[in-house]
């Protein structure tokens, strides 16, 4: 197997912590680089004293990298993020301010080593769209792509709650930022930003300036894709998205009762009009199995977005269920799509239809 930083990363995970929880799902790497057969990275301790018991890890990180087949020196540095120098607390970088008026550009580009963007979009709040992007982006990475994650959610950023990360993002000079890795995907979001509940109250400019920002400002490195999980709706962040990148197509997530529809059919006229490509359309909670008797219901309906792709002769990418360990998976910020079971192989053939397709 090639070396790559997801292979590193997947190493990694295996390096258990005292307290719990390991190197990569508490977020403590950065600056990772594969460069020939040498691997360099920091592990950065959340405070000074918790750094100074683990060199053990960073001794076990280290020798579990140069074990990979291919490694021929691994470079690790343990460091602190809130201590100075003799062990007083350092002062922070200035963090750059997001919300201001877009600024001029020169016409619609990606950020600077980003592939693919692809929109997971709906007509109206409530269906899902934000569990199918965060799992979604998490089968894409489990197939070997190199996946960022943006919540342009600006007024409900959920992804940090569901991706299990509350870590503010690192900005050494102020003004570019760097992404926090959760799960094997690199992930943005302005939740990450603000207290959990600290409202946005902005009007459209203010909206489309974040949006801006959080493209263009984020270093999101080489990525094959970038999922961007879009608010309800046909709002300024959904036209400023079609506008200023190339976007590679948008997926419309809808449950399939018929005043769903009727929002997601407004979704779809949006990208008809802006002159986004519609790369499929998937049904959330299309069915319930009940755990305890097995009895199949259709409390939302059944069908009804496979029957409106197949009508607009759009691609009908897959059907979701209902299922309790979905809302428990997203709770406690470790998506289903990680583990093994009927919901991470429903979201893997997802993933595997749009990478199969070119499109991620």
């Amino acid at each position: 197997m090639p070396l790559s930083n997801d292979v590193i990363l997947a190493e990694l995970s295996r390096i258990a912590l005292p307290g719990g929880g390991d190197l990569v799902s508490r977020d403590l790497i950065r600056a990772l680089s594969v460069e020939g057969d040498t691997v360099r990275f920091v592990i950065e301790a959340d405070s000074a004293e918790m750094a100074r018991g683990m060199e053990p890890v960073r001794a076990a990180a280290q020798a579990a990298i140069e074990a990979i087949p291919g490694v021929g020196r691994a470079s690790v540095v343990l460091t602190a993020h809130d201590r100075g120098q003799g062990g007083a607390p350092a002062a922070p970088a200035p963090g750059p301010r997001i919300g201001r008026h877009p600024t001029p550009d020169d016409g619609p580009r990606n950020p600077s080593g980003v592939d693919r963007i692809l929109a997971v979009a709906s007509g109206k709040g409530g269906v899902g769209k934000s569990t199918v992007a965060s799992n979604l982006a998490v089968a894409l990475a489990r197939q070997g792509r190199r996946v960022g994650l943006l919540d342009a959610d600006i007024y409900g950023p959920s992804l940090p709650r569901m991706m299990g990360t509350t870590r503010r993002p690192a900005s050494p000079d102020g003004k570019i930022i760097e992404p926090v890795r959760a799960h094997g995907v690199a992930m943005m979001s302005i939740g990450l930003l603000l207290k959990e509940d600290e409202a946005v109250v902005w009007r459209g400019p203010m909206l489309m300036g974040a949006l801006q920002q959080l493209l263009g400002q984020v270093d999101w490195g080489r990525l094959d894709v970038l999922v961007v999980d879009l608010p309800p709706g046909t709002g300024d962040i959904q036209l400023t998205l079609c506008q200023r990148t190339r976007l590679t197509g948008a997926l419309v997530v809808s449950t399939p009762q018929d005043v769903a529809l009727l929002d997601a059919r407004k979704a779809l006229d949006m990208f008809a009009k802006l002159g986004t490509p519609v790369l499929g359309l998937i049904e959330n909670m299309s069915t319930y199995i009940c755990p305890n008797c097995g009895h199949e219901a259709h409390i939302f309906g059944h069908g009804g977005v496979e029957a409106e792709a197949r009508k607009l002769g759009l691609p009908f990418l897959g059907a979701l269920p209902l299922a309790l360990e979905v809302r428990q998976a997203g709770d406690a910020g470790h998506p289903v799509a990680l583990d093994d079971g009927p919901m991470a192989d429903a979201y893997a053939r997802i993933a595997a239809r749009l990478i199969g397709g070119g499109m991620a």
